[in-house]
């Protein structure tokens, strides 16, 4: 069976635990991928290699993983904790879906083999559990503001993938924007979130992918998170605050993917990530924010993953 650097690359992408997530800043490699490419001594030409017979392109996969995530607090917090994440990803028959700790995600347009460029759309869904638990917020003054609800953000994405941009035809990169919306009449109010990645095999067992997404929230988003009334001010010592919607911040990561045993086809793999992550706009301006927490927010993720 032909291994194509197409089929291997779609492989890869959709094997990322962590995208969005969990949504990852890094310098994009100069040199070529150990698995497929190797330079012509003489001239400057790179031609495929023989790949491992253990790799089959048009094996249908499953990954399911769970990591320890180092995070905030709260978004915007300057004091961190760590909790477990789950994560799970597939293809069937072309289409393919994405679980990535509170996110959920699936591509129903479909992929086939030798495409150049791809085509993304499909409904997103995530559960908002920013401060639904004060328990775990280490500031007092933001803890006595109380407990959130959990907020259910229902949406849908699109976008487009460009396979074969730096190295070779081995690497692709992607860009899309999804858009949520609150049905729990929580904050009851939308987030625009624009995103890049870039994802390149190192080999069979080893692969890296890089990404850069932005918050774009409305203005009940802002005000249920980071707005502080009359009656908190009071009861909390926080600044009155009414902010208003727009820019909430914008994330750099990477993520890396080791193959443990086999490849990343089949096997036990080492899953590891970290973002930078930068609160902007009026919302930076929230107390909450600018006097009890911290515009700069970091998130470190370690954990194993299997493909069967």
């Amino acid at each position: 069976m032909r291994f194509t650097p197409y089929s291997f690359r779609r492989h890869l992408r959709r094997r990322f635990l962590l995208g969005t997530g969990l949504a990852a800043a890094a310098i994009i490699p100069t040199a070529t991928p150990a698995l497929a490419q190797e330079q012509d001594q003489i001239g400057s030409a790179i031609t495929p290699a023989a790949p491992p017979p253990a790799i089959d392109p048009n094996k249908e996969t499953v990954t399911i993983g769970v990591g320890a995530v180092y995070l905030p607090d709260y978004e915007g917090s300057k004091h961190y904790t760590v909790q477990p994440a789950p994560g799970a990803i597939g293809s069937i028959k072309g289409y393919s879906f994405l679980l990535a700790g509170n996110q959920l995600s699936v591509d129903l347009v479909r992929n086939h083999p030798g495409q150049t460029w791809d085509v993304q759309a499909g409904p997103i869904a995530q559960l908002n559990f920013n401060r639904t638990s004060t328990v775990k917020i280490h500031d007092r003054a933001v803890r006595s503001l109380g407990d959130l609800d959990t907020a259910v953000e229902l949406g849908g994405y699109v976008g487009i993938g460009k396979n074969g941009v730096v190295v070779g035809s081995y690497d692709s990169l992607s860009i899309g924007v999804s858009y949520r919306h609150d049905i729990a009449d929580v904050h009851d109010s939308g987030i625009w979130q624009p995103s890049v990645t870039y994802m390149t095999p190192l080999s069979t067992k080893t692969a890296l992918a890089m990404f850069w997404t932005a918050d774009i929230v409305e203005r009940g988003y802002a005000r249920t998170y980071y707005g502080v009334s009359d009656t908190q001010s009071l009861a909390t010592g926080l600044k009155r605050f009414d902010p208003k919607g727009g820019l909430k911040s914008w994330t750099l990561g990477v993520v890396a993917q080791q193959a443990l045993m086999h490849n990343l086809q089949h096997g036990l793999q080492l899953v590891a990530g970290g973002t930078y992550g930068r609160m902007e706009g009026d919302i930076a301006r929230s107390p909450i924010i600018e006097d009890r927490g911290s515009r700069d927010q970091w998130l470190a993720t370690l954990g194993l993953a299997y493909t069967f």
